[in-house]
């Protein structure tokens, strides 16, 4: 070990699943094609609430900027990964690693509290719905967006550069198909017991605390339920809040396996897979989720597929 910071080498070399070049392969086209999907899936909820006056609503304006999250969180590793696994080159710059992890970091604490955001708003519509259009008006809803961008983007101005100036004596090759915080802090040959119990501080603010307010609200949502009489309204409730249900079991059961436990117990390959997981699956999820369970979605999407088809024929 020479004792140089990796900075001064100027990049990382992400080993990722180069110990299985089999494997490689396989993940290149399947990754490859999730990619794809994902930026197909996420547009289309993303163009069809901004095209269809019919979901000009909070609950579509907050699942607007949850497509746009994945899409942003999915941008930040894939390319570099497909680079990666697609030839022998492993290596991304120090600056760019810098920015994957400030943007990986980031948009996975927006994402928290934005799911947490969109429970709240289930909450209104379900427990307050004569108040609903006063509580969650136009303002309140860009406020509480701002207020995820904001905390999310402060998490990772706090972590990023705490983890990236831990010394490595040399040490830059990264057991991890990207700069992710805890495989960069396993090659750090300083003791890190002090930046782990911090990061296991935010995650409990980042993660935890919106998890129990989540779960708190679909335990009111749940009280609320219990009283409705009709089928059809039963169906509906079901229809919004199982699809955010499923989203949310999904992205923080990964999450907090991964940066919950003290010490970041979890073996090395299965910390590769979750994030794979959370990263690629959950992304490709959310659209068919929201839309296979979602008959306002599916609706509008039948209303632009059939205007555009006149317009064709006119």
């Amino acid at each position: 070990m020479d004792g140089t910071n990796v900075s001064s080498q100027g990049h990382f070399i992400l080993l990722g699943f180069s110990d299985r070049p089999q494997l490689e392969r396989i993940l290149f086209v399947i990754i490859l094609v999730a990619y794809l999907l994902i930026l197909v899936g996420n547009t289309t909820i993303i163009l069809v609430s901004r095209l269809d006056s019919h979901l000009h609503t909070p609950m579509y304006f907050f699942l607007t900027h949850l497509s746009f999250l994945d899409l942003c969180f999915t941008t930040t590793s894939i390319p570099q990964l497909l680079y990666n696994l697609h030839g022998p080159d492993k290596t991304i710059s120090y600056t760019g690693c810098a920015i994957q992890l400030f943007l990986f970091l980031g948009l996975g604490g927006v994402e928290c509290l934005l799911l947490a955001v969109m429970a709240y708003d289930r909450f209104v519509a379900i427990c307050k719905p004569l108040h609903y259009g006063v509580i969650m008006n136009p303002r309140i809803c860009m406020g509480l967006v701002s207020v995820a961008w904001g905390c999310g983007i402060a998490n990772s101005l706090a972590m990023s550069p705490v983890t990236l100036h831990l010394p490595r004596c040399g040490h830059h090759r990264v057991d991890h198909f990207l700069c992710e915080m805890p495989a960069l802090i396993r090659i750090a040959c300083v003791n890190t017991v002090a930046v782990e119990g911090t990061v296991f501080v935010l995650a409990v603010i980042i993660v935890l605390s919106p998890l129990v307010f989540i779960l708190i609200s679909y335990g009111y949502i749940l009280r609320a339920v219990s009283q409705i009489r009709s089928g059809s309204g039963l169906q509906k409730v079901f229809n919004t809040c199982g699809s955010h249900l499923t989203v949310v079991s999904l992205f923080y059961g990964n999450i907090i396996y991964m940066y919950m436990q003290p010490g970041n117990s979890s073996s090395q390959d299965q910390g590769k897979f979750l994030t794979l997981f959370y990263n690629i699956v959950t992304p490709l999820l959310n659209p068919l989720i929201y839309t296979l369970r979602n008959k306002e979605v599916k609706g509008a999407l039948k209303r632009l597929l059939l205007h555009d088809r006149e317009n064709g024929k006119g």
